[in-house]
Order: C-alpha cells, then sequence, then structure tokens
C-alpha cells in the first residue's frame, strides 16, 4: 500500500456547492479585512465546479447581496429577472388558473432570477480563487479524518483501483487533508454527513429527514412559445391526491426553458416511478402545446430535503460543522434552499474566523455557529414555513396545500402548533401486492424518452474499472426480500436506469449500472431495507450538467 500524503489547512470544506463556496469566500474577506492570510481548501467530486450541481432554480439574492454587494458589477451570470408567474391545478385534460395574489408570499417570485445554479457556482468558484481560495474539483472526500473523536479533516478518494479493488498501474491513494476545522456542504443526503449523523448521534432530537427527487429537462422552445422570465408551477395531475408532488417551468433567455418535476419520496406506491412521472407529466395538453417544435438539450435529477425545521441535525461537532443541504435548510413553499445554504455557510465562516482568532480548540464543538443560525432570518423562514410539508403527508396533497396556504397567509407561520414528520422515506410503501399498478405509456421520442436517451444527455461518466460506489450491506435482500413485498422498487424510483431485476437460470438477478448513476442518492433514501449505500467514486466521476 502506498503512504498516504498529508496537508495541512485552516479550513477544510466538502462541496463547491453554494453553501461551501460561500463559507469559503466569507472566510477568505474575514481573514483579508483583519490581515490575516487563511489557508482555505475547497474539494469537489464533479469533474469540474457547477458539472453536479441541479436545481431549479428560480434564486433569491438576499444572501449574495450580503456576501458580494457588487455581484452586477462581477459578472454573476443571474440575467432573466421574473417577469410573470401562473400557478396551475391540473386535471388530466384541463388546467385550473389559480391567481397568484391568492397564493402566499413565500410562494411569489418577484425580484428573483431565473438562473442556472451550476453557472452561479463557476462564477462562484472564480471569486473564491480569486481571494485566494484553493478549489480542487475532482478530488470526492471518501472519509472522515477520525482521532480521539475529534473530525482532523477528510481523506479523499482512491485513483486507480480496478473493480476488484486491487491497485492499477498508476495507483493514487487518497490524500489525507488535515484541517482545524472541516465544514461539510455536500448537498442533499451527504455521504460524509450521513455517516457524521452516526457517528455524533447527529439526530438524537429531530424529527426524520424527508425528501423529495426533482427530475429536470432542459428544452429549447420555438419562439412562439417562449416566455422569457415567466415561472409556472402545477399541482395536481398526474399525481394522485396522497401523493406530493409537482411541476415548474421556468423560461430562462436564449428559447430555452427548464422542465422539472418533483415526487416526494414518502410516497407509498411502490408501482409509482417518478422518471416516468415526469415524462407523462410533458403530454398535458397545456404542456404539449408548449413543447411542440422543441428540442431537448440536457438532463438531470437530484434528491431534496423538504423535511425543514423540525428535520434539521444539530449542526456542530468536535472538529466540524454541517451547512446548506447537507443539513436540510431548503424552505419547502418557497422551493428555494440556495440561499438559505449561502447564509447558512456565512455564518459558519464568521464562527470559525472567530474561533481561529481565538486560537479556540476545535475538539469542543462551536455552538456559536448553531447560535448564529437561531438568531438569523434563515430560522425565521423555516419557522414560519414549518408546517406546509408536514401537512401535506398529514392530509394529502389537496388538502394539505390548503392548510399549508391558510398557514402561510392567514396565520403568517404562528401557528401555536408543530407538525411533526413522523417516518422516513424507506419506511412508507405499502406492499406491492396491496397496491395499484400504474401503466406508463411507452415514451414516444418527442415528448416522452426513456432512461437511457436520459442519461445520455447528463453527460454521464464513470471509469469502468472501478469499485462500484453503490453498495449492498446483504446482496440477497434485493431478490429474497424486496421483490417478493415490493415488486424491488428501485427498478423504478431510480431515474437513471442503474438497478435492474433480470431473469436468470429459472430465477431472478439484481443487476446493478453504477456507470448510469447520476448521484441523485434516491437510492440511498428509498430503498425500504435501508440496504444500498451511495458512496462517491473515483474523481470527476458521474454527471457533467451544463447550464443546469
Amino acid at each position: 500500500m502506498a503512504d498516504r500524503e498529508e496537508m495541512e489547512f485552516d479550513v477544510v470544506i466538502v462541496g463547491a456547492g453554494p453553501s461551501g463556496l460561500a463559507t469559503a469566500i466569507r472566510l477568505a474577506q474575514l481573514g483579508k479585512e483583519a490581515g490575516r492570510e487563511l489557508n482555505i481548501c475547497v474539494v469537489e467530486k464533479g469533474s469540474e465546479v457547477g458539472a453536479h450541481i441541479l436545481s431549479g432554480a428560480v434564486f433569491e439574492t438576499r444572501a449574495l447581496d450580503e456576501l458580494i454587494p457588487d455581484w452586477r458589477d462581477k459578472g454573476a451570470p443571474l440575467d432573466v429577472p421574473v417577469k410573470d408567474e401562473k400557478f396551475l391545478f391540473l386535471g388530466k385534460r384541463r388546467a385550473l388558473s389559480v391567481p397568484t395574489w391568492l397564493l402566499p408570499p413565500e410562494t411569489q417570485n418577484h425580484g428573483n432570477y431565473i438562473i442556472s445554479l451550476g453557472n452561479l457556482c463557476r462564477w462562484l468558484g472564480q471569486q473564491a480563487e480569486a481571494l485566494g481560495v484553493s478549489v480542487f474539483a475532482g478530488f470526492p472526500a471518501a472519509d472522515l479524518l477520525l482521532e480521539d473523536a475529534t473530525v482532523r479533516g477528510v481523506i479523499t478518494a482512491d485513483m486507480g483501483r480496478a473493480r476488484n479493488g486491487s491497485e492499477k498501474s498508476g495507483f493514487q491513494a487518497g490524500i489525507a487533508l488535515r484541517a482545524k476545522w472541516t465544514v461539510f456542504a455536500e448537498g442533499c443526503r451527504g455521504s460524509l454527513a450521513n455517516k457524521l449523523e452516526k457517528t455524533f448521534n447527529l439526530r438524537e432530537k429531530s424529527d426524520p429527514q424527508t425528501y423529495g427527487i426533482g427530475i429536470k429537462e432542459l428544452w429549447e422552445l420555438t419562439p412562439e412559445e417562449h416566455n422569457e422570465g415567466l415561472v409556472l408551477h402545477t399541482a395536481g395531475w398526474p399525481m394522485d391526491r396522497r401523493t406530493w408532488g409537482g411541476s415548474f417551468v421556468y423560461h430562462l433567455n436564449n428559447n430555452q426553458a427548464y422542465i422539472g418535476f418533483v415526487v416526494g419520496l414518502d410516497y407509498s406506491n411502490p408501482w409509482l416511478d417518478p422518471f416516468a412521472e415526469m415524462q407523462r407529466f410533458k403530454t398535458h395538453p397545456r404542456l404539449a402545446k408548449m413543447l411542440k417544435g422543441g428540442k431537448r438539450i440536457s438532463y438531470g435529477a437530484r434528491a431534496l430535503n423538504e423535511g425543514g425545521l423540525q428535520s434539521l441535525p444539530r449542526l456542530v461537532f468536535r472538529g466540524g460543522l454541517i451547512v446548506g443541504c447537507a443539513a436540510g435548510f431548503l424552505n419547502v413553499p418557497k422551493i428555494k434552499g440556495s440561499h438559505t445554504a449561502m447564509k447558512t455557510g456565512m455564518l459558519a465562516a464568521e464562527s470559525i474566523f472567530q474561533a481561529l482568532q481565538n486560537d479556540s480548540d476545535s475538539a469542543v464543538p462551536l455552538t456559536a455557529y448553531e447560535e448564529a443560525v437561531r438568531k438569523s432570518w434563515v430560522w425565521k423562514e423555516l419557522h414560519r414555513a414549518r408546517n406546509f410539508r408536514p401537512a401535506a403527508a398529514r392530509f394529502g396533497m389537496v388538502l394539505g396545500m390548503a392548510y399549508g396556504g391558510l398557514d402561510l397567509k392567514i396565520l403568517r407561520g404562528k401557528a401555536p402548533w408543530t407538525f411533526r414528520h413522523r417516518h422516513h422515506d424507506h419506511e412508507t410503501l405499502r406492499r406491492a401486492a396491496k397496491s395499484k399498478k400504474i401503466h406508463y405509456p411507452k415514451p414516444d421520442g418527442v415528448l416522452t424518452f426513456d432512461r437511457n436517451a436520459s442519461v445520455f444527455l447528463a453527460g454521464v461518466n464513470h471509469e469502468a474499472d472501478q469499485p462500484v460506489h453503490l453498495k449492498l450491506t446483504d446482496s440477497a435482500v434485493p431478490i429474497a426480500q424486496n421483490l417478493p413485498a415490493f415488486a424491488e422498487p428501485a427498478q423504478r424510483y431510480c431515474p437513471a436506469g442503474v438497478y435492474e431485476v433480470s431473469e436468470k437460470d429459472g430465477g431472478h438477478e439484481f443487476v446493478i449500472n453504477a456507470q448510469n448513476c447520476v448521484h441523485c442518492k434516491t437510492c440511498d433514501i428509498k430503498d425500504p431495507a435501508q440496504n444500498i449505500t451511495w458512496s462517491v467514486p473515483e474523481g470527476g466521476g458521474g454527471p457533467n450538467y451544463p447550464n443546469m
């Protein structure tokens, strides 16, 4: 075994998304203001900053205004202000338009921008590097560097291992990145954040986290159907009344539009297929008319946190902090988490900088960060929105949204009660034999497409001869347990065709096509036996999202 190289930093940040880059930028700013040069490192598993970033996205600038007030002069890629917005409740063939003035203010987008979050992160990465931050893309953090029950940094993934785990020629052992403080900004369901929650029992006092899966396509529309600056959301069809879900359509510039669909992963019917639901959604007459003559350019999928305030874990532990969507700061009624993610990163930076100035012992959890979050506008936002998502789980989609609107618009989030999340998403599936099968139409290659054609547009690439990064605790469970009970739902909840059940020798075989993985993390969340663990592949593997 080759010796492991070590590098020393003041702060290591895992993940070059909005929260991680905001942390780095704010730290560097504070260091320059104090005349102290900090050694800050950001590691990113994607082939470049932004390669794995997927979001709607309608962006609220509040945190960016605080972090880089002159972002307009510096060329931030916020070019399409929201000009119009609509909300439709869909039936199978019809659509009921709901006046936006009836909706809670959280759902309205005046003053926001339709953006590519990936492109914003690319720009933020440039701002961080200009301040002296070291940003290393293609270096996934694979494990914690734990010493004396304290996080002392991370270890990056080995490069050059064969599928059987042996070392190939040119093998390079992962690097130990040591730091006084380590910030985990991996995004939703981060593999190391998940490990931290278990190692330090960070969820001891919180509700279970609940998630959705967001599936997104970028289309080029005909000029007649394009309406730059339009934000359209829908609820209703094709979801049933018990299942949380809805769509977004955001018209950006250059005749392009983002088409997206979100399904709550607390759904109960194992026959449900989120990818197929998204394809079916596009056949609604309102969408089909808009997409006619257009061209699909890109595709991606990503899990998102929906638990809100009551599902936040403890944010600090010995040697480190969790920021952004790795903790779960998404505001569900707003359908936005980038601004809250950035703000939590900034608060983390300010707490860490003070600790560095005081030469504080990193073995003592940095509780000043948690206190700062509780006093911030992020906490106020999430507290106001806390009942919105659990109401849908409790009352169903229609009544839950009606209650959520009442809570936000009339009670203004000040109800003297808080609904709880009672189940993990993997606990909610009914038996397949007792559930209604869903028959999805075959893709037509014009409006609707299959998984393989979609994954191709995501630019997915994994080195073929490397260890499978989707690990089964017990290889017998998919066929022996999940197949008879739930018709093995992995072959439906995965939006990339990673999991298949095939016939072999008169029986069945569970096949993992790891090379297809778009890193959405849905399998890690929804597998009913919690038998699948998502881990990082070799550096640079996965999707390469352009303009997403």
